[in-house]
């Protein structure tokens, strides 16, 4: 395990918390929020405490590190809480952080007025996690498409060392929000 990476990924976390703690915390975004906001201010101003994030991501103990146009990345501590009767991680848990990644790629490309939501998820997991040896996984996600009416994207779950962990991929239904009604 490189631990240049490990420990580059532990500063992030450090940087990340007092922002998120003194935020808004887990939660659903008010309308007011995200009103005149792209998807990428929105993400952006999750990272800077300013806005909530998902409450899947305290419960599965996962947080979003990075977010840029047509990019997320996810940072997830895998712990005994996440294994199954194997003693490995759950397979859920993998899809969750790359689903994660996936659709806050796609998030960032939104405009004003304009959202998402899964169609499709596929995951292929190629080795299996355990917690004793692994500290911490990145999913990294990437659109490869993003359409008036659908997009695409691609995620890699890796450890510090740059180890694969699994790799997944979406098709999101893009869509207009409605507008609230007076």
């Amino acid at each position: 395990m490189s631990t240049d990476h490990l420990a580059d990924w532990l500063a992030r976390e450090a940087e990340l918390a007092p922002l998120l703690q003194a935020g808004p915390g887990p939660g659903v975004a008010t309308a007011a929020q995200v009103q005149g906001k792209t998807g990428l201010q929105m993400m952006q101003a999750m990272l800077q405490g300013q806005a909530p994030y998902a409450a899947i991501a305290k419960t599965l103990n996962f947080v979003m590190v990075e977010a840029e146009p047509g990019l997320a990345v996810f940072q997830g501590t895998p712990g005994p809480e996440h294994l199954n009767p194997l003693g490995t991680v759950h397979g859920g848990w993998f899809a969750t952080l790359l689903d994660s990644a996936l659709g806050c790629a796609v998030h960032t490309l939104m405009p004003v007025g304009r959202a998402y939501t899964t169609a499709e998820l596929s995951v292929k997991i190629v080795r299996a996690i355990h917690p004793a040896k692994v500290q911490r996984v990145r999913a990294i996600g990437q659109v490869v498409h993003c359409g008036r009416q659908l997009a695409t994207a691609e995620a890699r779950l890796v450890g510090p060392d740059g180890t694969l962990y699994a790799h997944a991929s979406t098709t999101c239904l893009v869509f207009e929000i409605p507008s609230p009604k007076t």
